[in-house]
Order: C-alpha cells, then structure tokens, then sequence
C-alpha cells in the first residue's frame, strides 16, 4: 500500500510540476471499476460441486496532454480477489495488485501518428491479437487509408538473461517478436476493409505468418462483418497451412455470429493444418466456453478464447423493455473442427442470459446466468455459471 500511495502522490506532485512549466498542459483523468460475484459449477467437466468467487478491479487513467498533437498516455491498474491474502483480507494492504497496464507517447508528425511504449492493439478482431504489449505503431494516414505498421516484443532474450533486471521471462532464452501491416480503408461512409500480414518470429526454425481481411458494412437496419485468414509459415520443418473464416450480423433485436478455425487433421503427413493462436490472441464469445464476463477460466474442453481447432455459431435476441433495462438472451453451439485424443468433438450447446440495469449514467449492473449442455469433449456433467457484476467508468 505504501507503494501505491508513493506512486500516486509522484503522479500528482509531476503533473503539478508540469502544470507550472507548460502552461498548455492539459490534465486528462478517468478510469474503470467493476466488482463481481459469482459462482462456476462443474467446469472440469465432472460433478465436482461449485466454487464462489468475488473480486474487484480498479484501473485509473492519466494522460497529459501537452497538445493536440502530442500527449503523454498512461493506465493504471489493481486487481483484488475477496479473501485473497494480497490485498483481499482485512487490511486490504496487498503489495503486488498494483501494475502499469499501458505507459506511452503518442504524438504526430504531420499525417503520422506514432505510439511509443505500452499500449494496446487488436488486429483481425482478436482473432490474432487483442492485447497490451511493449513496442511502436506508426500508423501514416493518407485520405480514408490509415496504414498501422506494428512492433510487438513478445520476448528478449538479451533482457530474460540479464539479472540486472530482477526476474526472469516465461520464455527465457528465447527472442519472439510480432510486426503486423494493416491497411484500414474507408470504401464509403458504410463500408470499411483491413487487410493485414501479421509475421510472428522465434529463435529456432520458427517463421510463422498470417494474411487476412476483415470486412465491416453497415445498413439503415443491420450490420455485417467477416474475416478470413490464412495462416502459413514453418516451424520445426512442418509448413503452416491452416485458416479461419468467421462473420456476423446485428440487426439490433437480432444478432448471430459463426467462425471456424482449422485442426490438424493428420499429424503425420508432414503439414500442420490447424490454424496456429499467435500470443496475444483473444476473442472473447461464450460465457461458460467463451470466457465472457466472468474470465477466470472456460469449461473443460474449451479453448477459450484462442480461436483454434474449433467452430461454433451463435444467434441471439436483445430487448429493451425501459429506457435503464437492456435483456439479452444467446444460444451457442461449439465443436472442436477435429477429435481429440479421446476421439471426442462435441463441446456442447451454451445458453446465455444477461439482464442489465443502468443505476446512474456511468454505474451498471448486470445479472448472468449461463448454462452448458455438455458434449462429449467436454465431460458427463452440464456445466453452470451465475453471478453479478457492477461497473463504473468514468
């Protein structure tokens, strides 16, 4: 706690040092807070009873504007599991919920836009990447064409290796980086395209590659979307020849989605078939199989949300009986796209419902329940999830 109250008071004392050395300055606050409670039964596929669980997470915001042109980015964040010895018990004084989620400078040069430090990104929707990472987007923008080109350091192994820096790296000893290229272009006011090439490189024989395109159109009544990726490269002499396809459509009372992502098919025919997660990868779906609100952790079976060795289609209603009270209700069914080592497939059929309530402008409530008709990939038992979570944003 010391700590934390330390940080945010050398925040404060620089932004008021600031203040009287720039007169331009511009002090930008807000944040993000949510506390949930819930309860998961049966999720390693088996009748082993139910957990409860409770946590809270906090994320402040402070950027320092220095002008229209260039300013100074960072997010703060505190994560506190209820009863958790770190900061969950009495005292509340945990001494590592505190972290910088992202910490960059963003300025333009002309038409060019240039992130430097952490910060977030997503390409292809998640499917390969929704993430916060460490590294430089400069993104030229030339008419209704931005052209993002990305680094992404994944892992260094210059940096892993050095004690100098005090820990070491899940992957240590390894030098792992992603560059991505997109091109966002605006056919029209309801049209918008992004190819991308997204390279993913490691020590060893590891070159690994994915080319797509996402597509978005909006209509007086419905929006639609797909994306379709190839995934190749080779690692460990095995070429790469995996894709995935996905789309959607909202009408607004009305919405569905379906995608699908390649297995391997045969792991001795010298290829690799199954489309490859790059790290980073997150699309987030189901509640139960999908992750959704509550993301501690997926149902056995599932992957959760790296979109791999799976297909799975959706379709759901949303309804808005007040101005303060939104209803939405899913059906999913999800599969693997090739058996398992148990020569199950099935992961089952979800049903969803959320029911949410806005208190204030910016405080939300919602209720969740969630429950899986488990398939055979996934266990005997049905799987059960339900809980609240509140939220505010500021």
């Amino acid at each position: 706690m010391k700590k934390i109250i330390a940080s945010a008071v050398g925040l404060m004392l620089a932004g008021g040092i600031a203040a009287t050395t720039a007169s331009a300055l511009e002090n930008e606050f807000g944040g993000y807070w949510r506390t949930r409670l819930y309860l998961q039964d049966n999720f390693d596929g088996q009748d082993s009873g139910s957990i409860y669980l409770a946590d809270s997470r906090t994320r402040l915001y402070y950027t320092a504007k220095f002008s229209d042109d260039f300013k100074f980015v960072n997010k703060f964040e505190f994560n506190t599991a209820w009863g958790d010895a770190n900061g969950g018990d009495i005292g509340a004084d945990g001494t590592s919920i505190w972290r910088i989620k992202n910490s960059y400078a963003d300025f333009n040069v002309g038409t060019v836009n240039t992130k430097i430090g952490s910060q977030g990104a997503a390409v292809a929707r998640g499917f390969i990447f929704d993430d916060d990472f460490s590294g430089v987007m400069v993104t030229p923008k030339f008419g209704n064409v931005s052209i993002p080109l990305v680094y992404m350091s994944v892992s260094n192994e210059d940096v892993t290796e050095f004690a100098g820096y005090g820990h070491k790296s899940k992957k240590e000893g390894i030098d792992e980086n992603l560059w991505a290229a997109l091109a966002s272009i605006n056919i029209s006011d309801a049209i918008k395209v992004v190819p991308y090439f997204v390279y993913h490189e490691a020590t060893g024989d590891f070159d690994n590659y994915y080319v797509g395109i996402d597509a978005d159109m909006k209509m007086e009544a419905v929006t639609v979307w797909g994306t379709a990726i190839f995934n190749g490269g080779t690692i460990d002499d095995v070429d790469n020849m995996g894709f995935l396809v996905a789309a959607g459509a909202d009408a607004g009372m009305v919405h569905g989605q379906a995608f699908y992502a390649t297995g391997d098919d045969d792991a001795t025919d010298g290829d690799n078939d199954q489309f490859i997660s790059a790290p980073g990868s997150s699309y987030y779906w189901s509640e139960i199989m999908g992750y959704g609100a509550f993301d501690n952790r997926v149902s056995n079976g599932s992957l959760g949300d790296d979109i791999t060795n799976v297909w799975a289609a959706n379709a759901g209603v949303t309804i808005k009986p007040m101005d303060k009270l939104r209803i939405d209700a899913d059906v999913w069914y999800a599969s693997l796209a090739e058996e398992n080592a148990a020569g199950d497939d099935e992961l089952g059929v979800e049903f969803d419902g959320k029911l949410t309530y806005s208190i204030y402008d910016n405080l939300t409530a919602e209720a969740i329940f969630a429950y899986l008709i488990a398939g055979d990939a996934t266990g005997d038992e049905d799987v059960l999830e339900t809980g609240v979570r509140v939220s505010l944003k500021f």
